[in-house]
């Protein structure tokens, strides 16, 4: 085992499976490992060069074997599958992370801090509560409409139907059933709006955050949306590179001379792409009153529909974020803006 410079690692929650070969691509290692085991056994090889699918607690093991002297590299699952043979094991899956860690056109995910993943933990948490309260209150709607009963859209509207429940003329029974859906809608609406006051806190606590804040559109839950999703911006070549791997660039469907591109791929970070097309749409709203905040974006609604313009505005902050991210710089606004 002396000789072992690459490993494929097949990680999971209690079973391991290790691949390991040799700078002549012979195989020298194969082995099963339990979850107290696998550590002990990294500690004892020689610095080696570890591959690992970026799938649930990859980056808590890559922070532990890098402590133990490894280079260790995460890849998306999705790069690793075309190298994964006929018949599908764990023996295989790590025979194919140890072939594609070593491809010179393999990209690679940065392994994120305990802090970044602390603060991921609360933006998952955040968004589980809010469809939550969101699915409570469509059923309020919903069941209260079956009595004739509806209100206007948005938190106002719905307010009013919980408010009114005691003097609608519904059947004691629904009242009771309704009562207790109400109850868990506030509840949930305060345990999130106290989540989003954490985001809100954290942001302004991060340096990197702050400076995100200040381009038109991004507000604190973007701002840390997009420091927790990026660990190391260099790991992009550019910032296009980094909307694309968000999904705000469009397909590609090209031939030839021919050329088409078509809506955006929607690849990527679910979360940051949301929250950054929410902001831009918001920032939006707000230019349809002035234009003169951002000219370039009112050329572009007066060329193109409201949504697309949210989208190429959202990929254009995008884009901005991963310069400022990288180079460290403060956001400038445009002259003609300014």
């Amino acid at each position: 085992m002396s000789n072992t410079i690459t490993i494929g690692l097949d990680i999971a929650k209690n079973v391991f499976q290790v691949h390991g070969v040799d700078e002549t691509g012979q195989v020298i290692l194969r082995r099963r490992l339990r979850r107290r085991a696998l550590e002990p056994f990294f500690a004892k090889l020689p610095p080696a060069l570890i591959g690992i699918e970026a799938c649930g607690s990859a980056h808590h093991w890559g922070r532990v074997l890098q402590q133990l002297g490894h280079e260790v590299r995460l890849m998306p699952p999705a790069y690793v599958k075309p190298y994964v043979k006929r018949n599908k094991t764990d023996g295989r899956d790590a025979e194919a992370i140890c072939e594609a860690v070593t491809r010179p056109t393999m990209r690679f995910v940065a392994i994120k801090s305990v802090e970044a993943q602390a603060v991921a933990s609360l933006h998952r948490a955040y968004d589980l509560l809010v469809r939550q309260r969101t699915m409570l209150g469509n059923a309020l709607r919903g069941m209260l409409a079956e009595f004739g009963i509806v209100a206007a859209q948005g938190i106002k509207g719905l307010t009013e139907l919980m408010q009114g429940l005691e003097q609608a003329p519904i059947p004691e029974l629904a009242r009771e059933t309704l009562g207790t859906l109400a109850r868990q809608w506030k509840a949930l609406d305060g345990e999130a709006c106290a989540l989003e006051r954490r985001i809100v806190r954290a942001a302004k606590e991060s340096e990197a955050a702050r400076r995100l804040m200040q381009i038109p559109g991004v507000g604190p839950i973007v701002a840390s949306a997009i420091v927790t999703a990026v660990a190391d911006p260099h790991v992009f070549r550019s910032g296009r590179a980094f909307a694309a791997w968000l999904g705000l660039n469009p397909r590609q469907d090209n031939s030839g001379d021919k050329r088409r591109s078509g809506p955006i791929s929607k690849q990527g970070n679910r979360n940051v792409r949301r929250v950054l097309i929410i902001g831009a749409t918001s920032h939006l709203r707000r230019t349809r009153v002035r234009p003169g905040k951002d000219p370039w974006l009112a050329g572009l609604l007066a060329r193109r529909p409201g949504k697309v313009a949210a989208v190429a505005r959202a990929a254009k902050n995008a884009r901005i974020a991963w310069a400022l991210l990288a180079r460290g710089q403060h956001y400038r606004a445009p002259a003609a803006a300014a």
